[in-house]
């Protein structure tokens, strides 16, 4: 989204913006106390969120290499933290530029879909019950895009 904004306030010069283009950008500064509230929430809470997660793995993966378990922890530091800011800009693009190019290219190095299936399922179910359905609408698209370009 803020690339639509930033690209609406760089037509100001030229002339006023029609009545969509007004809504676009009503739309989105009306839901950004929402996204802020979460953004806020999430950062506040990552290590909880993250460690019940970590703390949860052993019983679903009970082999899992400890090295391989704090490297898929990092990873999923990384998605949620720029899954955050994606969402705060309402910018998917933002998501994928960044992270999930990046990500892709390491996580097909190693066979770690099995780490990485548990890892989103377990915070998946963290984030549902640690936000209402609003925020959750808000976050949950953009962790479900790092989940199928890591995993599928």
């Amino acid at each position: 989204m803020i690339p639509k904004i930033q690209e609406l306030i760089n037509q100001a010069q030229d002339r006023y913006l029609a009545t969509d283009e007004l809504e676009l950008m009503e739309s989105y500064v009306s839901s950004l106390p929402d996204r802020l509230k979460l953004y806020k929430f999430i950062r506040d809470r990552e290590i909880d969120l993250l460690q019940a997660v970590a703390d949860q793995v052993p019983a679903e993966i009970p082999n899992i290499v400890e090295a391989d378990l704090e490297m898929g922890i990092k990873n999923l530091i990384l998605v949620l933290r720029y899954c955050s800011m994606a969402m705060l800009l309402n910018d998917e693009n933002f998501l994928k530029e960044r992270l999930l190019n990046w990500l892709e290219g390491i996580m097909s190095m190693r066979d770690t879909r099995r780490l990485n299936e548990t890892l989103y399922k377990l915070l998946n179910q963290g984030l549902r019950q640690s936000l209402n359905p609003n925020q959750l609408a808000l976050i949950q698209p953009l962790i479900t895009s790092a989940q199928v370009t890591l995993i599928y």
